[in-house]
């Protein structure tokens, strides 16, 4: 059986632009539909999202057969839940606030098996291995694992440097909205001052050869993070796309509101 390959990981060294959507409705269905849009990753959210190790193992299998790429975002960097996750079948995890390059350096071990990391072996009763029928998946695993940091507060910008000089971390995720927060900014993640902020930890992170991703819906704002190196764009979120299109729809008929979306023929 064929090693799965990870292609957002090759594209990410090839220096690609890849738009994602975050996935936080946590259903099987929906995350299907959103596999076909033509989204270069999808990005399953266990952090804000009601996902637990049953929905995102459910949700990997139902995007499988569609050209994207799962990224999966834990609710921390726990070494036992990457472990777990990663048995899924997933080879790229987002994982939020890190704050040092000590917790960095923890990070990547959890994604690799001894000698090189702390993942524990057991992968033949797992999905990664396709339960043991890729035969040399410990030897190769740990090439296809990318790992990915959120840098998302004011002592994890203060420490990007550190971040970005461990080796393993493979692209650098800025978390607009709680950054915002930690600089006393609470609900202005698009504020001049973190957007600049952002533009900074982008430029940085590309001159250290790890690429730069953000979750930004302003096209203008989206445009200026990928000049400054933003390298993996989520562009989107299912739940927010849901209630915009819900709420217009219902507003164009009863208060006569213009909508540009579907309408309900079938």
């Amino acid at each position: 059986m064929d090693f799965p390959e990870n292609r957002f990981k090759r594209r990410l060294r090839a220096g690609d632009v890849q738009y994602g959507l975050w996935l936080g409705l946590s259903e099987v269905f929906s995350a299907e539909i959103c596999a076909g849009a033509g989204f270069d990753w999808l990005l399953i959210d266990a952090e804000h999202g009601p996902n637990d190790l049953r929905t995102i193992f459910a949700q990997l299998q139902a995007i499988a057969p569609y050209d994207t790429q799962p990224v999966v975002r834990p609710p921390q960097g726990d070494h036992v839940l990457i472990k777990q996750l990663l048995e899924t079948g997933v080879q790229t995890l987002l994982i939020p606030m890190v704050e040092s390059g000590e917790q960095a350096t923890h990070l990547v071990e959890a994604m690799r098996y001894p000698p090189a990391g702390i993942r524990g072996v057991g992968s033949a009763l797992a999905r990664a291995s396709r339960w043991g029928r890729i035969g040399d998946y410990t030897q190769r695993a740990n090439d296809e694992m990318c790992l990915l940091v959120q840098v998302e507060t004011r002592a994890g910008m203060a420490q990007l440097d550190a971040i970005l000089a461990v080796e393993g971390v493979d692209g650098v995720f800025f978390g607009a909205a709680d950054l915002a927060a930690s600089c006393g900014l609470l609900g202005e993640p698009n504020h001049p001052d973190i957007v600049a902020m952002i533009e900074d930890g982008l430029r940085r992170s590309a001159a250290a050869g790890k690429p730069g991703g953000v979750l930004c819906g302003d096209r203008e704002l989206v445009h200026r993070y990928r000049s400054a190196g933003a390298r993996f764009i989520a562009v989107g979120v299912d739940s927010l796309l849901l209630a915009a299109a819900t709420s217009g729809l219902a507003a164009s008929y009863k208060h006569g509101e213009p909508y540009a979306g579907p309408g309900g023929g079938y």
